[in-house]
């Protein structure tokens, strides 16, 4: 386990998770504003998952807020990281955890309800028959209502260069997704080397490569309701250069991505 890593949760007993496999997996940076909204909204839905928070010791008090959640309930929990060390680093952690905990169903999304919890029902649906569920930006026009120009431009960049140059035909940059822990082996998320947001289209490229079974549906991203984004022009550059070395790797390597 990574060192920087140390786990609050007032439940020493945790319940039986083959009976309730779903976790839904949540990172957090400067979100106070957000989490008690998008907690309350995530437990009307009344899907039976539970819930993990990951926090980079965010300075508006995140932190103390999701321990508060911990505190009152049993089926909230919380890794707490002593600084922010990127987002694929988060998903990767939370993965970890999930696996150390038998859970058989992960489902991730943001805190700043650009995602609508009210689609969860439906990642879980389609899980029923597929390995890996991904809501697309790009099935349907005005997807991305309100968003400026420029983030739209970024966007529709980065999923021509994973559509044409990765081969990946899907919305391979988003965050809202479902993966199938019973059927992904944690090996193949160790191929993952990103700790970015290049997390999200390496990890699809690699699930792809051993032919998981991927659907995905049309969800709508309104502009980020609450708060700031936190991409910054430096993880395009990275992304980029990430997805370059994985086309590379992939023609003269092409076994290298393959799980046994």
């Amino acid at each position: 386990m990574l060192n920087y890593l140390y786990y609050i949760s007032v439940n020493s007993k945790l319940k039986n998770k083959l009976k309730e496999p779903g976790i839904i997996f949540i990172p957090t940076y400067n979100e106070s504003e957000n989490i008690e909204k998008l907690y309350n909204e995530i437990c009307s839905l009344n899907h039976g998952c539970d819930l993990l928070f990951l926090d980079d010791n965010s300075p508006d008090g995140s932190g103390k807020i999701i321990d508060s959640l911990v505190e009152d309930n049993k089926n909230v929990y919380v890794i707490h990281r002593k600084q922010k060390s990127g987002i694929g680093s988060a998903h990767q952690d939370a993965l970890r955890w999930a696996y150390e905990r038998k859970y058989k169903t992960f489902i991730s999304m943001d805190c700043d309800f650009t995602h609508s919890p009210a689609l969860i029902p439906k990642f879980i649906q389609f899980s029923e028959n597929y390995d890996v569920v991904l809501g697309s930006r790009f099935i349907e026009k005005d997807s991305l209502m309100g968003w400026n120009g420029y983030r739209k431009f970024l966007t529709y960049l980065g999923h021509f260069f994973t559509k044409f140059l990765l081969g990946i035909p899907y919305d391979a940059t988003g965050a809202f997704r479902l993966y199938d822990l019973e059927k992904i082996p944690i090996a193949l998320f160790k191929k993952v080397n990103s700790k970015s947001y290049s997390f999200f289209f390496e990890s699809l490229f690699i699930l792809q490569k051993n032919a998981f079974r991927i659907k995905e549906f049309p969800i709508a991203l309104p502009a980020r309701t609450y708060g700031t984004s936190k991409m910054k022009r430096s993880d395009v550059i990275k992304s980029f250069l990430l997805m370059c070395h994985l086309f590379l790797k992939s023609i003269f390597n092409h076994k290298y991505y393959i799980v046994k």
